[in-house]
């Protein structure tokens, strides 16, 4: 496990091992906190490891740690944990102390991201700058290789490994929230280290010795060829990991929140399926840019390079947790709010000398840091995460990234906020993301069409995704950025010799800066190309293709609408006329829990499903200029093709050779339950399953006394019956009558189909609840007319055939008289 490359016995190592499992929790921690401030470095640099397992777990997962993701605010250990770990505590104290004096710590490169590990292995180096300069090699090889990481470097890695690793949890351990320490912790970190106000606070330690120099930049003189072509700096910025002596003074500012966003961002947001492992690996998009080794290893034969094709060894069958994306939208909305509170007079100055290290880092973190891995991440959960609400997480993160104007700082009210729009200044950010918006909108219409849309938290979110497009301005910046996207190239070709000038052709980003390339065509071809490849074919999203999909969708949600809409009424009809009587069996069966409710919208009012439906197709006629003569006469074309009767009718669908087959459009019908197959039992009555209202014991009681009863009279019953005059209408009315014959859908054999044909008495009706209940209420009353079991049992049974007779004497008569008008 990660460690000292040279680990010496330590005393202090073992007693604080022996302790942790004797000792209370708060005793431990403030013997901790001595040890910290009093033990030299030397000493500490053996313990620090075992401490940051302990506190963290393991990378194996084997050992679990203080569970931080799910320690609640209600324990009594929260508070403890949040002293100790707090980016001013003791154990950040510990980490700036080692730190001064430039110790190392391995963390093995198998526990690295699926994606940087398999290249790794490979003898290819991934575009990551974490790697940069850190890289161990052994003399066993490349499958042994480890990461040699500072102090603080080392502390964050195993920070951010504890929320994806997997770890055996005791039972009653997998409930967490966001108010878990965890959570709150990475909130702390990201406010400290990437403050939006103020400067970062300096370590309260220096560095002794010195420490590993940058690496060396590459030649300004490389040219940009081509939209496909990547640089390693067009996302991120090769830059200083930690203080130095010989590194720009500037630097040191704030190499510890460029250290830290690094790490969270690779070990996040760098998992994807095998799928897109092998796309980027294609020659067209710009991860192809790693590069072989530049010197052969230790013990090592020279092996020919691996061409991005080798690299198929990458089987990472990674799917985020919804608390994985919880923290990445934390991330998120915390790199927007960032960025967002560069000082209006840095954003326009054209003077790099006067501004500060922490500045420069807001004007790029989300471009050069986030973007290109965000994209990546969300893109594999809109093809991946199940067709279930839980996606409203991934939802919401992808709209917070969409959205930086709200985390300006600026105090807004949701209502005038929608109706005011995106301020134009956003435009550049619109179309520098445009995949983000265009790309990502197209795989949730892909998703919607596929989702009950009559739940009300699947409505929800087309509502929600509905209205964050139909901002004000924000559909005209996208269309504007698609038309810049598709200007022609010839138009381009004078500028072909252009380059960005970023670290990775001239060093770090806190240098002098470069000139930047100001045409927005470039910048937009520059996006997209760079993340799907030069060869992609874009869709847009208001061209006609899309503009087809879209009408599909708004047929379907006007058809989930009526649905949403009629059970609403019905429920609340059943929810009025459901009294005591219902319990006998009497009222209407419950409806679906889902279509009953509603949800929360923007403004906190609670919203039925069928509003939030009515909202969503007001906002896509507003997003894709649809008037209202055009979606009358769509909503006209659809209730033409349908009855008043739909409901009743069968799914559409084709006759195969095992049966029915839905076709896409009967699919959509049973999602948004607009039709739907009856499912009835078609077998033998007296062999259908136990119901939840009968008695076990009873109903096969009865049936064993009614089959020897049937056995044995069997042919009194058939001559009772086949009798033409009273008796025999009073036969057919209590046994089973011979003209009851099957169908022919269900499956039974003729001798089966032959048995249920003749007349048979069937007593199962005695072993039902209600039935029980109703003959004991008899006898109760009466019983208060001092009427024995007895005589109300006569009373019952005569009642019973006088009801009988009356109802066959009434159809006797009607028959007569429609013989006699004849």
């Amino acid at each position: 496990m990660a460690g000292p490359a040279m680990q010496q016995p330590s005393f202090l190592l073992a007693n604080l091992k022996i302790d942790s499992t004797t000792k209370p929790f708060l005793q431990c921690c403030q013997e901790l906190v001595k040890i910290i401030d009093d033990y030299p470095a030397k000493e500490l640099h053996l313990i620090f490891p075992w401490l940051v397992e302990s506190v963290f777990g393991s990378l194996d997962g084997v050992i679990v740690g203080w569970n931080l993701r799910f320690l609640q605010a209600c324990s009594n250990q929260y508070n403890i944990v949040m002293d100790f770990l707090n980016p001013s505590g003791p154990m950040m104290k510990l980490v700036y102390k080692l730190q001064a004096e430039d110790y190392k710590y391995e963390i093995p490169v198998s526990f690295l991201p699926g994606p940087v590990k398999v290249s790794i292995q490979e003898g290819v180096l991934p575009d990551c700058p974490l790697l940069n300069n850190k890289l161990h090699f052994p003399l066993s090889g490349l499958q042994t290789l480890s990461l040699a990481l500072n102090p603080f470097e080392y502390y964050m890695f195993m920070f951010a490994s504890s929320l994806i690793t997997p770890k055996n949890y005791s039972l009653g351990q997998h409930v967490s929230s966001l108010d878990s320490a965890y959570f709150v912790l990475v909130d702390t970190y990201l406010k400290y280290f990437l403050p939006t106000e103020g400067s970062v606070p300096p370590s309260p330690f220096t560095n002794k010795r010195g420490s590993v120099s940058p690496p060396a930049p590459r030649a300004p003189s490389v040219p940009f060829a081509g939209y496909g072509t990547h640089s390693t700096s067009l996302l991120k910025r090769h830059i200083s990991h930690q203080p130095s002596v010989t590194a720009d003074p500037a630097a040191q500012e704030i190499w510890r929140s460029e250290a830290l966003l690094q790490v969270f961002v690779e070990m996040w947001l760098h998992h994807y399926s095998l799928e897109m492992y092998q796309k980027l690996q294609s020659p067209q998009v710009k991860v192809r840019a790693c590069h072989t080794w530049p010197f052969p290893l230790p013990g090592a034969t020279p092996s020919p390079a691996p061409s991005p094709f080798s690299l198929h060894r990458y089987t990472e069958p990674f799917t985020p947790t919804e608390e994985h994306v919880l923290v990445v939208r934390l991330l998120v909305k915390h790199l927007h709010a960032f960025s967002c509170s560069l000082k209006p007079e840095q954003v326009s100055s054209s003077a790099h000398s006067h501004t500060s290290p922490l500045e420069e880092l807001k004007r790029v973190v989300v471009h050069r840091f986030v973007q290109q891995k965000l994209y990546v991440f969300l893109q594999h959960c809109f093809g991946h995460w199940p067709l279930d609400a839980s996606f409203r997480v991934v939802l919401e993160t992808w709209l917070s990234y969409i959205q930086p104007w709200r985390y300006t700082g600026e105090k807004t009210n949701p209502q005038t906020d929608q109706n005011k729009g995106v301020p134009e200044k956003w435009s550049l950010f619109v179309q520098e993301n445009l995949l983000m918006y265009t790309k990502l909108f197209q795989g949730f219409l892909n998703r919607v069409v596929r989702t009950d849309l009559v739940n009300v938290k699947n409505a929800l979110m087309v509502f929600r995704v509905a209205k964050v497009f139909a901002q004000p301005n924000l559909s005209e910046m996208i269309q504007k950025g698609e038309q810049l996207f598709l200007e022609p190239e010839h138009v381009l070709h004078h500028r072909q010799h252009r380059c960005f000038l970023s670290p990775g052709h001239g060093g770090s980003f806190l240098s002098a800066r470069q000139p930047v390339v100001t045409d927005r065509v470039f910048r937009v071809k520059s996006h997209v190309y760079g993340l799907e490849g030069q060869d992609c074919q874009y869709k847009q999203m208001f061209g006609t293709e899309l503009r087809g999909t879209v009408l599909k969708l708004i047929q379907i949600i006007d058809q989930a609408r009526q649905t949403a809409k009629k059970i609403s009424d019905q429920s609340a009809e059943v929810a009025a006329n459901n009294s005591f009587m219902s319990w006998f069996g009497m009222g209407s069966p419950d409806l679906n829990y889902t279509f009953n409710g509603g949800e929360v919208d923007d403004t906190g009012a609670c919203v039925k499903t069928h509003e939030f439906l009515e909202r969503s197709l007001d906002y896509l006629c507003q997003i894709f200029r649809l008037n209202a003569g055009q979606l009358s006469q769509l909503m006209a074309t659809l209730g033409s093709g349908q009855d008043d009767g739909n409901s009743k009718q069968l799914p559409d669908s084709v006759q195969g050779e095992k049966g029915l087959i839905l076709t896409d459009l009967g699919r959509m019908q049973v999602i948004n339950g607009l039709r739907r197959f009856e499912i009835e039992y078609q077998g033998d009555p007296e062999l259908q399953p136990i119901r939840s209202y009968e008695n076990a014991i009873l109903v096969r009681l009865f049936f064993k006394i009614s089959s020897l009863v049937n056995e044995r009279f069997g042919g009194h019953m058939d001559a009772l019956c086949s009798r033409s005059d009273f008796l025999g209408q009073l036969g057919r009315h209590y046994l089973a009558s011979p003209e009851a014959a099957a169908d022919g859908r269900s499956p039974e054999t003729r001798v089966t189909a032959e048995r249920n044909r003749r007349p048979r008495l069937s007593l199962r009706m005695l072993a039902s609840y209600r039935t029980l209940l109703m003959l004991l209420l008899l006898y109760l009353f009466g019983a208060l007319f001092s009427s024995g079991p007895m005589s109300s049992t006569l009373l019952i049974l005569t009642g019973g055939v006088i009801k009988t007779c009356t109802s066959i004497l009434t159809s006797m008569g009607k028959e007569n008289v429609g013989f006699w008008q004849k």
